[in-house]
């Protein structure tokens, strides 16, 4: 027996998933797209076409737009060509008046109120990147001083500051186009093909009822479909509208980006829509340009303008282009900007402004249970088309009878207007049987679950930035794992230190070192670090940057170190910064008072060691490496063993006419890195993180292989891979179990794919390293989840299945280029997201079977009767009713059932598994044909089985008919609690924890109350006694029982879906060949 379906059909692995389905050479399914994360619009608009859609408004709300977005891309060309004209102009003019008048006059800054300069003149700069109007202001300094600006302490950042900059500037926000209103919603829902036609017959019938019968019981039959139908769009529309401020929220989530600004000498986090004109701000590699500023000082400092140019050009700044555009990403270096223009002053505002933010994107499971959809409406049609022409003709032969027995249609007797009345009445039953059979809600079911899993994810610290990533991680069969921060607690403390080959215990104790070390030590630290030193706002010692960097501060105040007095004490000219491909960072520095020049490196220990040739030890003599080399290493891989993240400081001299003197040489000028003086190693501890060992313990059990990448020391990656349980004490340690990413990347592409799947640890990786991992388990077949937090991590992100970006020490390069931010930086957290996957995609499939037991029996059951008795027991209303509690409240009830633990007993799903699977086929046959056999059976027995036939005949026959109709209802009522659990004996467990569930299923039971006791005349219906409201319920509950024993019915192997493959197959081939032509 297989595992339950919540449990899951147990899959194959993803490489095997096609499994032995039919080829054939001449049919390719539109529907079937494995990943819609990069797929083209060719295929985008294949699918489309290929579904059969009767509210194509309401059906692709949730999908790419594509006409919108290439509208969108050809409004952000114009934008950016515009910009480039206006500053082409411009620069043509300058250089023709250069030609004529050396330099050029700018109108003189005209003061704004408190401020030196005015808007106009600041975005006039700004927008043309007018240097000479710089240059006339007097250059940043000048700058800085009409904003009110100090560049060292930035602006004091008061309150009542902070709004005048505002009320002068602007304020650093666009306008954001408004979410679509209820309204409409209601005009997409009433956009429906058979509603519309349920509607023209519902006033026709008014009207003839009406001229028939008189207003009092003429408008019935009229009055009733139309507010059957009014109901459905009410409820559709309602549901729709609720679905969208949910994704409005998230959008909101989204935009929202939190930086780093110098204020009142402090570095304080503020949103990105605080920032002011004025404001100092320190960029790093990955952070997004917040505004248009001016690069007040910057090392190394290049970034990427494709967003705001179109060409992935990186572009480097410096004091000859000093011009930063709002929205831009820093590729490379670190800098300081003064913000100039904020908000629609910006041409990435003015972007932002004049595109819509839209959910366009379909995911792989929407795109398939459209595929189901025209198959089942395909059907449907065929079906509605069957009763309608077998109606027609009975009631045109004299065939068709009336409740009390009397013919319907008499040639020659029965008048123009009774004709017309069943014409209408048989149009109409036809058209609501097309309304049940198209699951028209069946792809929106996805998004309804989806939006639902989004929110409760934001609870579970997951933001999801592309929707079909959360369906994706449901079949993720391998999870690329950072070490730092997702792994481990990022909360770093250096715990050893070694200064020669003494080791200084405690590290902390500055005593030990001679006053020449101390002030090396000092120099490396505080000047080769992008962190900072401050007193905060409570006189507290504050320090930031990154983990490492705050943990190496640390010590060094520890040890005694002033940050600021060494900070002064020496000029940087220039600056190496540390990126995670070379593994460390320089620095070139002066001392005011002296003439040398010292270079400081620091970065991993066994890198720094190699381009050592002396060391200086406790007593500050340089002492020769040769002997003691190998002690390093040693002591390198001891506090490696022990999971402690090795860091070396090194530096040497330089003359100073080594040093180029130009500036622009000096910027290209490549820091010299041998003949280094060792001056400590620290051995940083970075705890694991509690809980990641039982998350990882999880992933194995489910079938989730976790992989670690890492660019730390092999050593200290297989520490903590074996403290994480990613390996087991007694697992093989050798290559290519663990294995170095050097050696990886050096490997052949077959030898890759060879023992791609044995990698359990990666240390001392490169972002490409990462990237080519990441490709070749996808090209064998794996769907990969990629964790990642730096601007270089990008590709691989945007390569892999699901991109996982971090939402605390994530840039946001690298939030841009993820599918999914985990906000805590948890591992833990990622391991929710695979819970909430499978999820989606269990509660599709339950809501699949639920639908489609509703659909196979309301279809049969009017098709037998309408066939063989010339009339059908469920009229209009009663299936607009029923398509309303499968579509919508069943979509509501099912689609949000929270997820269990149940679902990581199974291996993930395969990317082309059946939709329906063996288990829903069996649970779907056997309640569909006990529905249909009970009802049936009623609809021709039910006068003599009810006792019926003393009664008058016409009440007889409408007694019988609400009997079926009530039962019908309630075998659905019931058959959704084993559509909860389609395994598992007991279909109650978490029940009363999802609220929705027990709130619709309740609603639905008091409605149905309402209906049969009050609304008879709407609905064809009389009121029923006790004892029938027994008969119907009891046929309803049989459900549950009956679905027991269909448990114990054992299913076989080979996918159901099999068999009808073939003829869905030549019906798409042959709708695609329609279309072609």
């Amino acid at each position: 027996m297989s595992h339950d379906l919540e449990n899951g059909a147990s899959s194959a692995p993803a490489a095997e998933d096609d499994g032995d389905w039919p080829a054939d050479p001449n049919f390719s399914d539109p529907f079937d797209i494995g990943n819609t994360k990069n797929a083209s619009h060719v295929l985008l608009k294949r699918w489309r076409q290929a579904a059969l859609v009767l509210n194509a408004s309401r059906r692709f709300r949730y999908t790419l737009d594509l006409r919108k977005e290439e509208e969108q891309e050809k409004r952000r060309r114009m934008i950016r060509a515009h910009a480039q004209v206006i500053r082409a102009a411009l620069l043509f003019k300058l250089a023709g008046q250069r030609a004529i008048v050396l330099g050029t006059t700018v109108a003189p800054p005209s003061p704004n109120g408190d401020y030196g300069i005015g808007l106009e003149q600041l975005a006039s700069m700004n927008r043309d990147h007018n240097l000479s109007a710089l240059q006339q202001y007097g250059g940043v300094s000048g700058l800085s001083n009409m904003l009110k600006t100090d560049p060292e302490t930035g602006i004091y950042g008061h309150e009542d500051e902070l709004l005048k900059r505002r009320n002068t500037f602007g304020s650093n926000t666009y306008p954001v186009k408004k979410g679509r209103t209820f309204l409409m919603f209601l005009w997409e829902a009433w956009q429906d093909l058979t509603l519309i036609i349920l509607i023209i017959a519902a006033v026709a019938s008014l009207a003839l009822g009406i001229k028939t019968k008189g207003l009092e019981e003429g408008w019935y039959d009229g009055g009733s479909i139309t507010f059957a139908v009014l109901l459905v769009i009410f409820v559709t529309a309602i549901s729709d509208y609720r679905q969208s401020l949910q994704f409005q929220n998230l959008n909101a989530e989204k935009r929202y980006i939190q930086l780093e600004v110098i204020r009142g000498g402090r570095r304080d986090k503020v949103s990105i829509y605080d920032i002011v004109v004025g404001d100092v701000v320190p960029l790093k590699i990955g952070d997004q340009v917040p505004a248009d500023g001016i690069l007040m000082n910057g090392h190394s400092l290049a970034i990427d303008e494709s967003s705001m140019t179109g060409e992935s050009k990186i572009v480097h700044k410096d004091h000859k282009a000093p011009f930063l555009m709002s929205g831009c990403k820093v590729a490379d270096g670190a800098g300081t900007m003064l913000v100039t223009g904020v908000g629609i002053n910006t041409e990435w505002g003015l972007l932002m402004a004049s595109i819509s933010e839209d959910n366009g994107e379909e995911t792989p499971l929407q795109v398939r249970l459209n595929g189901v959809a025209t198959f089942i409406g395909t059907v449907g049609l065929s079906v509605a088309l069957l009763v309608l022409v077998v109606l027609l003709s009975r009631f045109f032969t004299g065939t068709s009878r009336n409740a009390d027995g009397s013919v319907q249609f008499v040639r020659g007797t029965t008048s123009i207007g009774k004709t017309v009345d069943g014409v209408i009445r048989i149009i109409t039953t036809a058209v609501t049987i097309v309304v049940v059979a198209v699951p028209e809600g069946l792809p929106l079911a996805v998004t309804l679950t989806l939006a639902f899993s989004m929110k409760k994810m934001m609870a579970d610290k997951a933001l999801v930035r592309r929707l079909s990533a959360c369906e994706t991680m449901g079949s993720a069969t391998t999870i690329c794992s950072d070490k730092t921060g997702t792994l481990t607690l990022n909360q770093m403390t250096v715990v050893e230190a070694y200064v020669g080959p003494k080791k200084i215990d405690p590290p902390e104790d500055g005593s030990q070192l001679r006053a020449t070390v101390s002030s090396l030590l000092d120099e490396g630290i505080v000047q080769n670090t992008a962190g900072s030193v401050f007193l905060s706002k409570d006189g507290e010692l504050e320090i930031s940057g990154s983990p490492t960097e705050k943990a190496i501060l640390q010590w060094g105040v520890k040890l005694g170190m002033k940050f600021d007095v060494v900070k002064s004490e020496s000029i940087v000219l220039h600056v190496s910064p540390f990126n995670s491909t070379k593994k460390r960072g320089g620095v070139a520095l002066r001392g005011r008072t002296e003439s040398k020049v010292h270079i400081h490196w620091k970065g991993a220990a066994e890198i720094i060691l190699s381009s050592c040739s002396q060391y200086i030890d406790v007593n500050g003599s340089l002492q020769s490496m040769d002997k003691d080399k190998d002690f390093f290493k040693d002591a390198i891989d001891d506090m490696a063993s022990r999971s402690l993240r090795c860091v070396a400081i090194a530096y040497r001299t330089c003359e100073t006419d080594e040093v180029p003197t130009d500036v622009e040489q000096l910027a290209q000028w490549t820091l010299p890195d041998d003949d280094l003086m060792l001056l400590a190693i620290v051995g940083i501890k970075d705890p694991c993180r509690p809980g990641v060992k039982d998350a990882v313990r999880l992933c194995t059990h489910a079938g989730v292989k976790v992989r670690m990448v890492t660019g730390d020391n092999i050593q200290t990656a297989k520490a903590i891979a074996l403290e994480c349980g990613i390996l087991s004490p007694d697992a093989d340690t050798n290559e290519p179990y663990v294995i170095e990413g050097k050696k990886f990347r050096e490997l052949s592409d077959k030898e890759r794919e060879q023992v791609v799947q044995k990698i359990s640890v990666m240390g001392r990786s490169s972002p490409t390293d990462k990237l080519l991992l990441v490709q070749t388990l996808r090209k064998l077949g794996e769907v990969v989840a990629v964790t990642g937090d730096g601007t270089n991590d990008a590709p691989a992100l945007h390569e892999a299945d699901i991109g996982l970006s971090m939402g605390i020490q994530g840039t946001e390069v690298a939030k841009e280029s993820s599918d999914i931010i985990i906000l805590d930086d948890n591992f833990a957290s990622v391991v929710k997201v695979v819970r909430w996957g499978r999820s989606v995609y269990a509660n599709i499939q339950k809501f699949i079977q639920f639908q489609l037991t509703v659909n196979v029996a309301a279809l049969v059951i009017n098709v037998v009767a309408a066939v063989s008795a010339g009339d059908v027991p469920l009229t209009t209303v009663q299936l607009l009713w029923v398509n309303l509690i499968m579509d919508t409240l069943g979509a509501l009830a099912l689609a949000t059932e929270p997820p269990t633990d149940h679902l990581m007993d199974r291996t993930p799903v395969g990317r082309r598994e059946p939709l329906v699977t063996n288990i829903m086929w069996r649970n779907l046959i056997v309640q569909a044909v006990y529905q249909i056999a009970v009802l049936l059976v009623l609809n021709f027995c039910g006068i003599s089985i009810l006792n019926l036939e003393n009664d008058d005949r016409a009440h007889a026959y409408m007694v019988k008919n609400t009997v079926i109709f009530n039962a019908f209802v309630f075998c659905q009522v019931f058959n959704e609690f084993n559509a909860r659990k389609p395994e598992e004996i007991n279909v109650f467990t978490g029940v009363t924890k999802n609220h929705l569930f027990v709130g619709i299923v309740g609603a639905t039971c008091v409605l149905q109350i309402i209906i049969i006791n009050f609304l008879g005349k709407f609905t064809s219906t009389v009121r029923l006694n006790f004892q029938l409201w027994v008969v119907c319920v009891v046929i309803g509950i049989i459900s549950w029982p009956l679905a027991v024993v269909g448990k114990f019915i054992p299913v076989p192997k080979t996918p159901l879906a099999k068999v009808f493959i073939r003829p869905y197959q030549r019906c798409i081939a042959a709708r695609n060949a329609r279309h072609s032509d």
